[in-house]
């Protein structure tokens, strides 16, 4: 029996056909052709701009852009990446898949709490790949670490001082490629969660009906914060013989997005975001996206910069001015949230 929205027995109805009819649409599409196409290429064009200009100024020494600005793109940068998580991609997975929505509650979907789960297994899944490589990394490069460093830490009892152990020696092309190593991984985590994340907003700015002229300046905006997070993160990579790779991943982050609008237009009269299958690809997407980026910027971030970095600056003024560009990061994407 079908449900019929103008006859409604709250008592007696069930509680997904009342959620479903109220989240599942249809397409909602209302032309301005030229402008969505404009939008290709104007995201295209600024998101570029933003990821790139880190990289290119630490390549050309003679634009002599002061180290404040390498400072603030990088931790604004955090900010944004770590706010994503939560505000972009957590909320919006819990809206499609979480527990009381259409999708939540239908089949199997209402078994369990499976927008938590896939999170969960997202951030399990990342926090192996990333000790796989540091393991590797280690194993490849021969590094040694002190064998009872768990055990004084658990114990708070300092071992006995062992016979100094002497690195193997390496040359500084080695070092350099070892350090690489290191950090392409997380970095590549990263940028995965992201390419995610432009995937699905693309699509949808592609099709999306009378809010397209709220979702596109504000998508501007919000690609080119996580632009420059990325290139700013980026900048810091040693990336040494691999000349090729920065370029290939900025352009790679800048092409995701309007690839994904171009698709979306190509399919818009077709592809329906409202629908439950749509739904539960974009829920699904933006959880396992949420889990990657929540690892990464809490753990590779946060976490790296500012509680594990030997070399962080014990300057408390340069430390508070580094934790206010991560909470600036945070809160102009928070802010970006309400409307994308």
């Amino acid at each position: 029996m079908s449900f019929n929205a103008s006859q409604v027995d709250l008592t007696t109805a069930r509680k997904e056909d009342v959620l479903c009819f109220l989240a599942l649409s249809e397409n909602t599409y209302n032309g301005h052709l030229g402008a969505r196409i404009s939008s290709i290429f104007v995201i295209l064009i600024v998101s570029s701009a933003f990821t790139f200009f880190p990289v290119v100024a630490k390549r050309l020494p003679s634009w002599k852009i002061p180290h404040s600005i390498y400072t603030f793109a990088r931790y604004f940068g955090t900010g944004v990446i770590v706010a994503t998580a939560f505000i972009h991609l957590l909320d919006p997975a819990y809206k499609r898949i979480g527990p009381k929505t259409c999708i939540g509650e239908s089949g199997h979907w209402a078994d369990y709490s499976w927008c938590a789960a896939i999170v969960l297994a997202s951030i399990v899944i990342i926090f192996l790949l990333d000790l796989a490589a540091e393991v590797y990394v280690e194993w490849k490069y021969d590094i040694s670490k002190p064998e009872d460093t768990t055990h004084t830490f658990t114990t708070q009892k300092p071992s006995p001082p062992s016979s100094p152990h002497l690195p193997s020696p390496s040359t500084d092309e080695t070092n350099a490629e070892r350090s690489f190593r290191q950090q392409i991984a997380a970095f590549l985590i990263l940028e995965f969660g992201i390419i995610f994340h432009s995937i699905i907003i693309g699509l949808n700015l592609g099709v999306t009906g009378p809010e397209f002229a709220t979702l596109y300046p504000v998508l501007v905006f919000h690609q080119s914060f996580e632009g420059l997070g990325i290139g700013a993160r980026m900048s810091a990579i040693p990336f040494g013989q691999h000349t090729l790779l920065p370029w290939i991943l900025c352009s790679l982050y800048g092409l995701t997005t309007p690839i994904a609008i171009a698709i979306g237009l190509g399919l818009r009269n077709t592809y329906n975001p409202g629908s439950k299958t749509a739904l539960i690809v974009q829920g699904v997407l933006n959880a396992v996206s949420a889990g990657v980026l929540i690892y990464s910027g809490l753990v590779e971030l946060l976490a790296r910069d500012f509680l594990f970095d030997p070399c962080r600056t014990k300057r408390r003024g340069k430390l508070l001015v580094m934790v206010a560009w991560v909470c600036l990061g945070a809160g102009v994407m928070a802010l970006i949230g309400k409307w994308a």
